[in-house]
């Protein structure tokens, strides 16, 4: 019985571990359009996207469904360019 309890624990244990150490890598971000501002070229003409504008459209990810709710970017969010730029960089525009 006394062993079963220790491994519990112990199992527990390395549980909250874990967590905390996933909790401590996970990073919050910060939504902001104006971080998308490498791809503007791209989203209003046929411009290729940046290496550097891939790379916010992926740190903004978790953001475009509100910029695609608010009716003064849902233009440049959906807008065929800003389709083409996403295929591009891999990150695909949301349907919210």
């Amino acid at each position: 019985m006394r062993s079963a309890t220790c491994m519990a624990a112990y199992a527990l244990l390395v549980l909250v571990v874990i967590l905390a150490g996933s909790a401590v890598n996970t990073t919050a971000v910060t939504c902001s359009v104006s971080e998308l501002s490498p791809c503007l070229p791209s989203f209003t003409s046929s411009v290729p996207p940046s290496s550097q504008c891939c790379s916010k459209l992926k740190e903004q990810k978790p953001c475009l469904c509100g910029y695609i709710k608010n009716p003064s970017l849902k233009q440049y969010i959906t807008s065929p360019n800003a389709k083409k730029v996403s295929s591009t960089c891999g990150v695909p525009i949301p349907k919210c």
